[in-house]
């Protein structure tokens, strides 16, 4: 039976109404798929706690979680993920590539530009309707 994981996903606003989109490195598993950055939940962590303390580690800034946006599910070949998005503000600091290959910034109409990783999908649907 494969794990589920349960993973949360940072939807980042800039004051340009573009959204924060992450490439995975090479090193990462889905290389070079974009998604919306952050990580795993880990044991008694809320989904708010985990989005920012996610962010902090992989993108060295500070955001405030707003509000779950969405969720899904994907089965992926090793792996059930359950994906949440969270609206998040930035409060301190600029988001820094450390573990991603590059970070952009796109208008929600261009989103569909990029090859997202399949749990990152409909997040992305949802936010271009």
């Amino acid at each position: 039976m494969k794990k589920t994981i349960k993973v949360v996903a940072a939807i980042i606003e800039n004051n340009e109404n573009e959204i924060l989109c992450a490439l995975r490195s090479p090193d990462m598993s889905l290389p070079n798929f974009w998604e919306f950055p952050g990580g795993k939940v880990e044991e008694g962590e809320s989904v708010l706690e985990a989005i920012e303390r996610e962010i902090q580690e992989e993108l060295d800034c500070k955001v405030k979680a707003v509000e779950v946006f969405d969720e899904n599910t994907h089965e992926y070949e090793k792996v059930i993920v359950n994906l949440i998005a969270i609206k998040c503000k930035l409060v301190v600091g600029t988001p820094t590539a450390s573990e991603h290959s590059k970070l952009i910034y796109l208008k929600k109409e261009n989103l569909s530009s990029l090859i997202w990783a399949p749990a990152d999908m409909p997040i992305v649907k949802n936010l271009m309707k």
